[in-house]
């Protein structure tokens, strides 16, 4: 490979059985730089909004980030990108390990996937070719199975992209699971579910090619550095991996607590957090391609029921979701959960959700045990959480209609149950509380797929954590506040959508990397001259082009809101007690920062400056 891209797109249309390599323009890696900001230019000119997220016509995009592959600190990343059966609406879901270097060890940096296969197929890419081959002996069975089996058929030492049973059947929030018992997870907005509307089980792949470097010494020599600041400051990260933290996490009132309307849960944070589990259970670390943080850890458990879990941790957001939110304090059952979802293949964020959500309508009699065939939803039971999951997976009985999320189950159930919603554009949103960090409040109103914390992660500098190349150090923060709050949110929009397009993972903002950090990477990567301001000005087209897509279809400002409960209900305790957001205030000012029209619209003026005047 003479660059650290490969220059190509592989084309699948799945009806017909046939593929082709497109050649991909030089100018736009220099414009869009690869993963989702290249995604998003191929799927804007393509949007037709009349087709549904799940028409065989609606393309689906695996994409490997500019930098993918390379020994730039986690450099493994790769994104899924199509409308999303969820939302309905811009989505990208982005994940790890070592999938995206073989992609880029193939020759292409994506694939393009068309239509829909007669019968259920994967796709083996290999230094030989490509193959669509028959998947009618792994459909039906869930991740785990189908990678070992897979492997078996092409290379052992392939790397799987898979969908579980939930994937086949369509539910909203199936995840595309990566790398089997180790599970890496495309997870939000449905992918899983787009790849099961083509009959499309997996895409397998073994490359051997290596990325092209215009100077490898000097490359060598600043990651030895730049090491060096990012293990100090991840430590944490390494140690206890990312829910090592929670009991920090739930004092500053950021966690979801039954279903977002409690305060305070000292005790189940303690019991539940990594500090106190990843030592008693944890059996080994395992990384991403290229990743000085080894965030990941393998635990094993013995379940007592027959069924050994041996795979990766529960991460924050699933400890979280499955554990203060739905009030269960046991890591185990919490664990139990993380492993049905990886294996049916489901967000462990709107899964999570979906049961909270349940156990607040069973509470308040919206749902009842005639509804779920006598299943108690009581908060915290194991017994409601696993139940629910292998209903949610297999759409049976109830679980039919929460795995068409939370807001499409609300609006069949009622008024009331709207009311036990907290979602963002359809969206459940993530465990970051906004009424703690109100910069989320705005972010989650206008971020590009919804509920999502991760296109801004301005929470982790309300909490305390300086990002100088962004400008922000040691000033006085007021979490709660309004002030200020639309400018936070616009600069890490900006910042953290690059990272989803060079391929680097997003905990590197954690060791203290920002734009001038990753923009001398790319040049000793490229021979390119990008200067931090350059690299800002690429995350702002790209924020601003997906922002354009969802204009197209027919979004505006009145989807640039919040669910009731984050803007009308203040907890009665904890540190945020009394606090709710005034979004109204910072969206005006964000509009203005942003340049964009009073109903949430980039002005030409704005698109022409960020050479986007070809989507006016």
């Amino acid at each position: 490979m003479k660059n650290v891209y490969c220059g190509q797109l592989l084309e699948v249309d799945l009806a017909t059985g046939t593929t082709k390599d497109i050649k991909i323009p030089e100018e736009d890696f220099l414009n869009y730089l690869g993963g989702s900001g290249l995604a998003a230019k191929i799927l804007y000119k393509e949007l037709d909004p009349s087709i549904d997220p799940l028409a065989p016509e609606n393309p689906l995009i695996f994409m490997a980030g500019l930098l993918t592959g390379t020994m730039i600190p986690t450099a493994s990343k790769t994104v899924v990108c199509a409308r999303a059966p969820l939302t309905g609406i811009w989505n990208e879901a982005t994940v790890g390990g070592e999938w995206g270097t073989h992609l880029k060890g193939t020759g292409y940096d994506g694939i393009i996937l068309r239509n829909k296969s007669e019968k259920p197929v994967y796709i083996w890419i290999s230094d030989n070719g490509v193959e669509i081959r028959d998947a009618s002996a792994v459909w039906g069975k869930d991740s785990f199975e189908t990678e070992e089996i897979l492997k078996k058929e092409t290379d052992p030492k392939a790397m799987v992209a898979a969908i579980g049973v939930s994937g086949e059947k369509l539910v909203r929030f199936a995840s595309v699971m990566f790398q089997g018992k180790y599970a890496r997870t495309s997870g939000r907005g449905g992918v899983g579910a787009n790849m099961g509307s083509k009959n499309l089980k997996a895409i397998v792949l073994y490359g051997t090619q290596k990325p092209g470097l215009f100077d490898r010494n000097g490359l060598i020599e600043q990651i030895k550095k730049d090491n060096a600041t990012i293990k100090e400051f991840t430590a944490g990260l390494t140690n206890l991996g990312t829910a090592g933290g929670l009991e920090a996490i739930e004092g500053w009132g950021d966690m979801p607590i039954k279903n977002w309307s409690g305060g305070t849960w000292t005790e189940g944070a303690a019991k539940t957090s990594g500090k106190l589990n990843i030592p008693k259970y944890s059996v080994s670390k395992h990384t991403c391609h290229a990743c000085p943080i080894k965030c990941s850890k393998i635990i094993k458990i013995d379940t007592g029921d027959g069924r050994e879990i041996y795979g990766h941790a529960p991460e924050y957001e699933t400890v979280a979701a499955f554990g203060s939110n739905c009030l269960c304090d046991s890591y185990e059952v919490i664990a139990k959960a993380n492993d049905r979802c990886n294996d049916y293949g489901l967000d462990t964020i709107s899964a999570g959700a979906a049961v909270a959500f349940a156990m607040e309508c069973y509470e308040k009699g919206i749902i009842t045990k005639e509804n779920c065939d006598g299943l108690e939803l009581t908060w915290g039971s194991e017994e409601a959480i696993l139940t629910l999951l292998d209903l949610i997976a297999q759409r049976k009985g109830i679980g039919d209609m929460l795995a068409e999320g939370t807001r499409r189950a609300a609006e069949k159930l009622g008024t009331e149950a709207l009311k036990c919603v907290v979602d963002a554009k359809g969206m459940e949103l993530a465990c970051h509380d906004p009424r703690a960090f109100t910069s989320m409040a705005i972010n989650y109103a206008t971020a590009n797929r919804g509920g999502c914390h991760l296109e801004t992660l301005s929470f982790m500098y309300e909490r305390g954590m300086p990002f100088a190349e962004l400008g922000y150090t040691d000033e006085e923060r007021d979490p709660t506040g309004n002030e200020g709050k639309a400018k936070i949110c616009r600069d890490f929009q900006d910042y953290q959508s690059i990272y989803n397009s060079v391929g680097l993972c997003k905990y590197l903002s954690v060791g203290r990397v920002g734009p001038q950090t990753i923009s001398t990477w790319i040049n000793l990567a490229t021979g390119w001259s990008l200067s931090k301001e350059d690299l800002m000005k690429i995350g702002e087209r790209t924020f601003n082009l997906k922002r354009m897509y969802n204009a197209k279809l027919g979004m505006t400002k009145r989807d640039d809101t919040l669910a009731e409960r984050m803007l009308k209900e203040p907890t009665a305790s904890g540190k945020h007690a009394g606090v709710v957001p005034d979004l109204e205030k910072m969206l005006e000012e964000y509009y203005q920062l942003r340049n964009w029209s009073y109903n949430g619209n980039p002005e030409p003026g704005k698109l022409q400056q960020l050479d986007l005047g070809w989507t006016i």
